[in-house]
């Protein structure tokens, strides 16, 4: 990448992520401040990102709000008004960093955040086709909140934020250029982490009141797939078949089932809790 210094504050967010953060932390050479804020690793993850170079700051939840994403913009000072959220299994490309420049040269006094594109792997390989993830994930400091949810008592998310955007006071721009999605870890890892966020769907399940919160904090295809009834059959043919995810071959297959699979686990979770409940 090009020698130049952007004016945001990379932070990211890792637990027992040695296998990935070393790419991480290599991809944000450009950001002029590198934060990661840990959930008290035991593996090396915090030594190899401070021999990195990064400010390691160490998060032990209370388990109460404010959760994780929202404890960083109310608890760290960073050095700069811009900040970028980076998961630890996320790769900052060449293209976005040139967006992102001309965007902090030319646009930030009229935006407050900004939804970034998220280029997906599975199992190895780029997906093209498919569903197609986006997340705000650039946000302008002092500008943006995540919502207090009502699941302390949910299992599965624990202490981060559940899959729902954050509130911007202002302007949102979509970006064209997106942020590279591959996990190191092998996908037995992404079931794993996907049956305890099937385990916070079905708690929202159980709550319609909770669910509506979090809807209405959903944008896009995302919202609309929260809320209908037959969510996995309905991801199914609209990632493999109507977004042309067969496209990108078994890997299409194997993403569109698993994250049907997913809807169907949330599902089956809170009609088990269900009929539990009522025995």
């Amino acid at each position: 990448m090009h020698n130049f210094i952007l004016p945001i504050s990379a932070v990211v967010f890792t637990k027992n992520e040695e296998i990935n953060i070393t790419e991480c932390l290599n991809s944000l050479k450009n950001f002029g401040e590198i934060v990661v804020l840990d959930s008290s690793s035991i593996d090396r993850t915090a030594k190899i990102a401070s021999e990195l170079g990064a400010r390691v700051i160490v998060f032990k939840w209370n388990g109460k709000y404010p959760k994780k994403r929202q404890w960083s913009l109310e608890q760290v000072e960073y050095k700069n008004d811009w900040i970028l959220f980076v998961d630890a299994d996320e790769r900052i490309t060449v293209n976005f960093v040139t967006e992102l420049r001309d965007f902090m040269t030319n646009s930030t006094d009229s935006f407050s955040a900004a939804s970034i594109p998220i280029d997906y792997y599975f199992a190895g390989k780029r997906l093209k086709h498919g569903q197609r993830p986006r997340k705000t994930a650039l946000l302008r400091v002092g500008k943006v909140k995540f919502p207090v949810i009502d699941d302390l008592a949910a299992d599965g998310m624990g202490e981060l934020e559940g899959h729902y955007q954050p509130m911007i006071s202002g302007k949102t721009r979509n970006f064209r250029n997106s942020i590279k999605h591959n996990d190191n870890d092998p996908i037995s890892t992404w079931m794993s982490r996907h049956i305890n966020y099937a385990k916070w769907e079905a708690h929202l399940l159980m709550n319609p009141e909770t669910k509506i919160e979090v809807d209405s904090s959903k944008s896009g295809i995302s919202a609309w797939f929260h809320k209908l009834p037959l969510r996995s059959f309905a991801f199914f043919i609209y990632s493999y078949f109507m977004k042309f995810g067969f496209l990108d071959g078994r890997a299409g297959f194997d993403y569109a089932f698993a994250k049907s699979w997913y809807y169907w686990l949330s599902d089956v979770i809170a009609r088990e809790k269900k009929q539990n409940a009522t025995q």
